[in-house]
């Protein structure tokens, strides 16, 4: 049964790869492996949709697929494992640099808890959005559809966003011209804090509803078969939010669920003039965000970068807001968990928040009460009076830009010290570089072959472009984390994210802030349910499945997928089913 041409059968011969490489063997024993892996061999035999499949030509060229694709990554950056957990796998660049201890160390911080108080995953405080970032990354995938907004489960990757629409009153007799984050809130606003402080949104009052669209097309194809379209709407309750003022009325709700993290750093190592010849020339046929591209000009806009210290201008790249211009420019355990470090020593609140809490009388009790014995309360107690328990309540819950960094020190690092220290942070960034992707799948099969040919024809390359080469990777990072060590390059390597790394408008009801959102890879997505129990896609996990999400592209003829859409519309139901099988290959 395992014998084929007197030899191994690939799949076998795979698990013999990942056990030559397991000495890092993290989350399951060998024979686990062993054990599940033959199983996937049995009963793979008797499956018409193997997405894990023997692979008979394995690496081969065929007449659809260059022998490239079977590698995503390219040589440095793809993984051989297709099987749960391949998301976590370090990259062949992990091994060839000698950083495997790092990365393995870092990989804790991305899925540890932080806690107020414990090294060295210190942090936490005095409010946060997620305990962990595992909490967000199910899996290191896409976060999961969620009916309850609950910050402590698992999967729950909605970020919540409050802005007030251009076009509406901005308090003051005028109107916005651009959409505008509510300033009363942080950017990405948190709804947990530290006993005995109020969150600044109390979740209890966030709601999530349903509700059901429907296209052009009644939701059904020509053939019969039917799909669904639902979409998200969130309310805030009023008395759930504390700051002090609250804020106006008119914003509205939106959430944004993360993406998956596998590959990013062979995005980062994209050369930007090759961005920016992909910009020049999708700017012949649609509208560029303003922000990103001059049409006037044909170039770039002063806006399209972020100046980061050392390297200058560096185009922004990353995120649906492409709000980030490196890998490295990491942010989120500062914006997620509150967790402080040597270039971030101060913390993710407002002010507004801070006051709001030093005008409650039951934080302001409990802190008279219990902050002279409290070590993680003693900062804010002071003389032991409320007058300066409330004075250093709204002082210190409000240290929230650099200029307030020597007040952070003098408080909680000189008592405290380091949230996070600089090794630490430099492991957290080899591991984030280090993700690798998986391996494509069954590029050989026919159908998957159709499905490509399919894909490419009816103009869904046009914004998932399949392939890039990768630069120099001459990356950017902090000067502390530089002095740290180096970190992973993936030099030179033939890529496959099925990504442009530009904005579309989809013009989907209740869409993203802004309505522009930069085209997400769709590399190793066949393998989420595997990863993370769920395939859920788009911003908000509106889309359970690769159809659901393909037909929101079209729900509108402003949309710039709205043509491509259309003629997946026209395809038989067998074409179809050979797109998602593609997809789900790749």
């Amino acid at each position: 049964m395992l014998l084929k041409d007197g030899g191994l059968l690939p799949s076998l011969r795979s698990i013999i790869l990942l056990i030559k490489k397991s000495s890092k063997m993290k989350k399951h024993s060998i024979s686990k492996v062993l054990t599940f892996s033959a199983l996937a061999i049995v009963f793979s035999a008797c499956s018409d949709d193997n997405t894990n499949g023997t692979d008979n030509n394995s690496g081969n060229k065929n007449e659809v697929f260059d022998a490239s694709e079977w590698y995503p990554g390219g040589e440095l950056g793809t993984t051989e494992n297709t099987t749960a957990g391949c998301y976590e796998d370090e990259s062949p660049a992990i091994e060839q640099a000698g950083l495997l201890k790092e990365f393995n160390n870092g990989e804790a911080f991305f899925e540890r808890n932080y806690t107020l108080n414990t090294k060295p995953f210190k942090g936490l405080g005095p409010c946060w959005v997620r305990p962990s970032c595992i909490y967000c990354h199910p899996g290191y995938g896409h976060g999961k559809k969620q009916y309850k907004y609950d910050a402590n489960t698992m999967g729950n990757g909605y970020l919540l966003a409050l802005y007030y629409p251009a076009g509406s009153s901005d308090g003051k007799g005028g109107t916005y011209t651009e959409d505008t984050y509510v300033t009363e809130i942080a950017g990405v606003p948190q709804t947990k804090a530290q006993t005995p402080f109020l969150p600044p949104i109390d979740e209890s009052g966030i709601h999530i509803k349903w509700e059901k669209a429907t296209d052009e097309h009644g939701n059904k194809f020509a053939d019969g078969e039917t799909y669904e379209l639902s979409y998200p709407v969130v309310t805030i309750d009023e008395d759930a939010i504390h700051t002090s003022p609250k804020p106006r009325a008119g914003y509205t709700v939106r959430v944004e669920s993360t993406i998956g993290i596998q590959g990013t750093a062979l995005l980062d190592a994209i050369p930007d003039d090759s961005i920016k010849k992909q910009y020049a020339h999708e700017a012949q046929f649609a509208q560029l965000n303003p922000m990103m591209w001059d049409a006037n000009k044909n170039d770039w806009a002063s806006t399209a970068f972020m100046y980061l210290e050392d390297r200058g201008n560096v185009l922004r790249k990353f995120n649906y807001q492409l709000s980030r211009s490196s890998l490295q420019q990491d942010y989120a355990i500062w914006e997620i968990c509150n967790v402080t470090r040597k270039d971030l020593h101060y913390l993710y609140t407002t002010k507004e928040w801070a006051k709001a809490n030093s005008e409650n009388e039951s934080v302001i009790n409990y802190i008279q009460q219990h902050g002279k014995d409290d070590k993680m309360l003693n900062p804010y107690y002071g003389d032991g009076t409320k007058e300066n328990i409330k004075y250093l309540v709204n002082l210190l819950l409000g240290l929230n830009s650099p200029e307030d960094a020597p007040t952070y020190e003098k408080y909680f690092v000189d008592k405290f010290g380091e949230e996070m220290d600089d090794q630490s942070y430099y492991n957290f960034m080899v591991w984030q570089r280090g993700l690798s992707i998986p391996k494509a799948r069954n590029l050989d099969d026919e159908q998957v072959k159709q499905g490509k040919q399919i894909f490419m024809k009816i103009g869904c390359a046009n914004c998932h472009r399949p392939s890039w080469t990768t630069g120099k990777d001459d990356y950017w990072a902090t000067s502390f984390v530089k002095g740290m060590g180096k970190l992973p390059t993936y030099p030179n390597q033939k890529i496959y994210p099925y990504t442009d790394m530009v904005q579309h408008r989809l013009y989907m009801v209740n869409d993203i802030i802004n309505g522009w959102c930069r085209t997400t890879p769709l590399w190793g997505r066949g393998l989420s349910l595997a990863n993370t129990g769920a395939e859920d896609r788009l911003h908000d996990c509106r889309a359970k499945n690769e159809i659901e999400a393909i037909m929101w592209h079209g729900y509108s003829k402003n949309s710039d997928a709205y043509y491509a859409t259309q003629n997946f519309y026209k395809l038989s139901k067998a074409e179809r089913d050979a797109v998602v099988k593609f997809l789900r290959a790749i």
